[in-house]
């Protein structure tokens, strides 16, 4: 379990970001975190994974422990090597590189040889697309399949707990309805999932739980299905009409993962 204990963070010293913020990420769970621009959100996965320092971020107070394991102010790689692993905002992926070459960055902090074979054929199995474009530099794909890679390159760490921020951002509405489906499967084969989101109607259709963050805060939490339905939560995030009495936000719908393929 993933557990973020009165947390408070600044920038340069003088810019309160998170200002006692508590939460909980279940083993197995997918946790939705909402919330507007500025509200914490990114600030919050990188204090998790440790790049917080690259961004002149300090944690004043508070902790966070995986499985029993500190992770306050420590480095990426510690968490990397937790299990612990972020999916950035705007993909962050090396155009330069091949798709090949990206999964296998992933995968350096992993001296298995054979969980890294096993992690690259669930990568090629979700996004098939990554194996047949192989040897094609990452740059030159579309804003979908960069966003396969992007994730695809985490997972060829084998998280316990994927970090996923802003993963439908730029994409069509029918990309991000893919992606909701991909999250749902790689929750399904064993790995957490904390996604910040602006998309609320595919956040808390594929999660668990629910955090809305205000100012650094928590201001809104519970089920995810439960959330969907109050007010304030369909006023500032479903939007008036995004979902009409027909067709309500429900929880994780059974339905058969369709292979992304932008």
């Amino acid at each position: 379990m993933l557990k973020v204990d009165d947390v408070h963070v600044r920038y340069g010293g003088a810019v309160s970001a998170l200002r006692g913020l508590s939460l909980e990420v279940p083993d197995g769970a997918v946790v939705a975190l909402l919330g507007s621009n500025g509200a914490g959100k990114t600030t919050l996965l990188r204090t998790i994974s440790g790049t917080l320092k690259r961004y002149k971020g300090k944690v004043d107070s508070g902790s966070i422990t995986w499985n029993d394991t500190d992770l306050t102010a420590r480095d990426p790689a510690r968490a990397v090597a937790r299990g612990v692993v972020q999916v950035p905002e705007g993909r962050r992926i090396f155009g330069r590189l091949t798709v090949d070459e990206n999964l296998r960055a992933g995968g350096m902090g992993n001296r298995d040889r054979a969980a890294k074979t096993k992690a690259k054929e669930r990568v090629h199995d979700l996004f098939p697309v990554l194996r047949e474009r192989s040897t094609q530099r990452a740059g030159l794909m579309s804003g979908g399949e960069q966003q396969m890679l992007a994730i695809g390159r985490a997972l060829m760490a084998s998280p316990q707990l994927l970090l996923l921020d802003e993963p439908s951002l730029g994409l069509a509405p029918r990309v991000i309805g893919q992606i909701g489906e991909v999250i749902t499967e790689i929750n399904r084969q064993g790995t957490s999932v904390l996604l910040v989101e602006q998309n609320a109607t595919m956040a808390l259709r594929v999660a668990d739980h629910a955090f809305v963050m205000d100012l650094g805060r928590v201001s809104i939490a519970g089920p995810a299905a439960e959330l969907a339905r109050t007010d304030e939560v369909q006023r500032l995030y479903l939007g008036h009409g995004a979902e009409s009495p027909e067709t309500p936000v429900t929880h994780r719908p059974a339905r058969t993962l369709s292979r992304w393929s932008a």
